[in-house]
């Protein structure tokens, strides 16, 4: 089989298209290439929905931290602290025994006249119970990193929007958001790059592969198990990442120069890239 005729029946696997069956024998580099960027879809998949829901997630949680009221502030103060303070991969093992334990406990919603019976085995599997985890995960990180923009914000910003009568939503909307942004960017764009790192973790992790459809690491432990070389496959996986890595530095420094596209050229923030071995 030739490269391109690999591409066209391995491409899509990971979503379900093309050969049901992986190569037994004879693999090629395309083989190996294709299967595994096959599979980088799903930790593309995980990385952008967790980050784009937790983005919000960490402004909401940001802001309840910054909150005078303890009834606000405590319990966002301990979800933040319980998902920092403990390991990913704890995470993704207690979600999932307790994603387990759901359909048989089972959850009704009792309507009055009508009682129905939520079903949630759905949760065990990775393209849903895997994300939960990395959005909490994320969001509990992005918001310490915003919060800590929120007490960083200069009093005279605050000061001239008092001035120029600015108060509620349009204070926070037309300077202390944008305000927190400019200020939180460069420390959230390691924060982004590390949860794309962190999706390789699912495959550790005890949410299963749907009919052999996992994700790039997946599909290079097969590659290394049945050649017995490990020395081709992960590299691959890494290059990947690495390639994956300069797409997020590109799109968070395109953000990054529009929040910034008001201040001086010298004085615009840029983004210093800090590497994280362990979360």
């Amino acid at each position: 089989m030739t490269c391109l005729g690999v591409i066209q029946s391995y491409g899509l696997r990971s979503l379900g298209f093309g050969e049901r069956l992986l190569p037994r024998s004879d693999f090629t580099l395309c083989d190996q290439v294709v299967l595994i960027g096959s599979g980088l879809i799903w930790n593309v998949y995980f990385g952008v929905l967790a980050l784009g829901l937790g983005f919000f997630a960490a402004t909401g949680l940001a802001l309840a931290k910054s909150a005078r009221a303890s009834l606000i502030r405590k319990p966002a103060e301990w979800f933040v602290f319980i998902f920092r303070g403990s390991p990913l991969f704890i995470q993704f093992f207690l979600a999932y025994e307790a994603f387990v334990l759901l359909p048989d406990i089972g959850i009704t919603i009792d309507l009055g006249l009508v009682t129905l019976t939520a079903t949630t085995d759905w949760l065990t599997r990775a393209w849903a119970g895997a994300l939960i985890v990395l959005f909490l995960n994320t969001a509990a990180y992005a918001a310490e990193i915003f919060h800590g923009a929120l007490l960083a914000i200069p009093k005279g910003d605050l000061e001239a929007a008092d001035a120029y009568g600015l108060t509620g939503r349009k204070r926070f909307a037309r300077i202390i958001w944008p305000t927190m942004l400019r200020l939180a960017w460069p420390a959230y764009t390691n924060e982004a790059i590390f949860l794309f790192h962190a999706t390789t973790l699912v495959f550790f992790s005890g949410f299963p592969a749907w009919q052999q459809r996992g994700d790039a690491l997946y599909y290079a432990k097969y590659f290394a198990d049945r050649t017995f070389n490990p020395f081709v496959p992960y590299p691959i996986v890494a290059g990947y990442f690495i390639l994956l890595t300069l797409v997020v530095i590109l799109v968070f420094s395109l953000v990054n120069r529009r929040l910034n596209r008001h201040l001086p050229q010298k004085a615009r923030a840029r983004l210093r890239l800090r590497l994280q071995l362990i979360r």
